[in-house]
């Protein structure tokens, strides 16, 4: 039976970028993934802050900056944000993932495609043993000291080790044209119950000509791709760009709120598989990346003593969630709020931000990956926001007042 010091699940963003920083310290690091090339299927829309790419030490896959966004309502209004310095970046997102990937297994870690966590079969020795699926029909068995569990929402790594995977996922569907007739330097959000409840269109530009279009929105019982189609039918009404032959489709799932416990003994989950996902956008790159800097930390620590009960990897709950859990807390409960907006309400919300004062505080303090900051920065400004939403963000808006969500089932101590 192979043995290893810490078995990474996934190789997405958060999982080589884990496996980066443990093969640094000089651990043995073996990453398995299902899919047999890295990076493949492309996972998400892949607009990302100048955070991820300092997470990564590199802006070799980036294809564009974006200094601006244009925000539809449902019916005719829109708003336009531009800044003078870029404010997100499109990548290639396989690109993203490549390099990440390429960069691990230069620290030292090991990389086995085609593979896939089978089940847990238990403790023996101070490590935890694990059954492989091979694509190729040979069975293996690994005995690793920790598991890091970075295989998404469906994480086959929380259910082996009873943990709860996140009970909320939106679906999404995307596709990419090859030819686009939007702004190369600015994307475009998209509201509206017929096509997005729950959540957006988007129209993201793909650095060389082409777009990439898609919705996610509230598992309601209508597929993705129906909503996707009334997206493309409503941009073709409303803008007249009649969108055809595309040359690729993605489809995911998005997970909202992140699970109580994030570890169990010898056992962390990062990234998809932990909720850690933005709520307002479904955005989860830089935070997945950010936790799995975290979870090196802690499991070096704990490795070093020998210690991988979940009472010491418990630390990794703690730290994370006190770099982030505000924020998570604050964007759940106004995309809550948010959800119950009904396309007047939204258009209303539209008209609202068209005014010059505010445009100038989202352009000044707006940020992808903390967007609750500027949010509450707009609440605190116009009184016709206020208006919009229930009277318990009174208590946010209270100065020196802390933030409880009171909608948040999932709570930290």
């Amino acid at each position: 039976m192979e043995e290893v010091d810490v078995l990474v699940v996934g190789a997405g963003p958060a999982g080589s970028n884990a496996a980066y920083h443990l093969a640094q310290r000089g651990y043995d690091v073996l990453v398995i993934e299902e899919h047999d090339r890295i990076g493949y299927p492309v996972q998400c829309a892949g607009l990302v802050s100048q955070r991820v790419l300092d997470l990564a030490g590199s802006d070799r896959f980036v294809r564009r900056p974006i200094h601006g966004a244009s925000v539809y309502g449902p019916s005719l209004g829109s708003v336009e944000f531009t800044a003078a310095e870029p404010r997100a970046h499109v990548i290639d997102r396989a690109g993203l993932d490549i390099y990440l990937a390429d960069r691990a297994a230069r620290a030292g870690a090991r990389y086995s495609s085609s593979t896939r966590f089978d089940r847990a079969l238990g403790p023996t020795n101070g490590r935890t043993h694990i059954e492989l699926s091979c694509f190729d029909g040979e069975p293996r068995e690994i005995a690793a000291r920790l598991v890091l569990g970075a295989d998404g929402v469906t994480s086959a790594v929380a259910r082996a080790y009873g943990l709860r995977r996140p009970v909320e996922i939106l679906p999404a569907f995307e596709a990419e044209f090859a030819t686009s007739p939007g702004d190369p330097d600015r994307v475009e959000v998209y509201l509206g119950r017929d096509f997005a409840p729950g959540l957006f269109g988007w129209w993201i530009p793909d650095g060389a000509g082409g777009a990439r279009v898609g919705i996610a929105a509230d598992a309601d019982g209508t597929s993705a791709r129906v909503r996707f189609d009334r997206l493309l039918d409503h941009l073709e009404r409303r803008f007249g760009r009649r969108l055809n032959n595309p040359t690729a489709y993605l489809v995911s799932g998005i997970p909202i709120g992140h699970v109580p416990r994030t570890h169990a003994d010898r056992v962390l989950l990062i990234g998809d598989a932990a909720g850690q996902v933005k709520p307002l956008s479904g955005g989860g790159i830089f935070t997945g990346m950010r936790c799995a800097e975290i979870a090196a930390e802690v499991a070096d620590g704990a490795l070093r003593q020998n210690d991988l009960s979940s009472r010491a990897l418990s630390e990794y709950d703690r730290r994370w969630w006190g770099e982030l859990g505000e924020e998570f807390d604050r964007a759940l409960y106004l995309r809550r709020l948010f959800v119950r907006l009904s396309d007047a309400e939204c258009d209303r919300l539209i008209e609202v931000l068209k005014e010059s004062d505010l445009l100038g505080t989202i352009v000044a303090f707006g940020d992808i990956d903390f967007p609750t900051h500027v949010a509450r920065r707009l609440l605190a400004q116009s009184p016709s926001l206020l208006r919009l939403v229930p009277k318990a963000l009174g208590a946010w808006l209270a100065p020196g007042d802390r933030f409880a969500p009171a909608l948040d089932p999932v709570r930290r101590k």
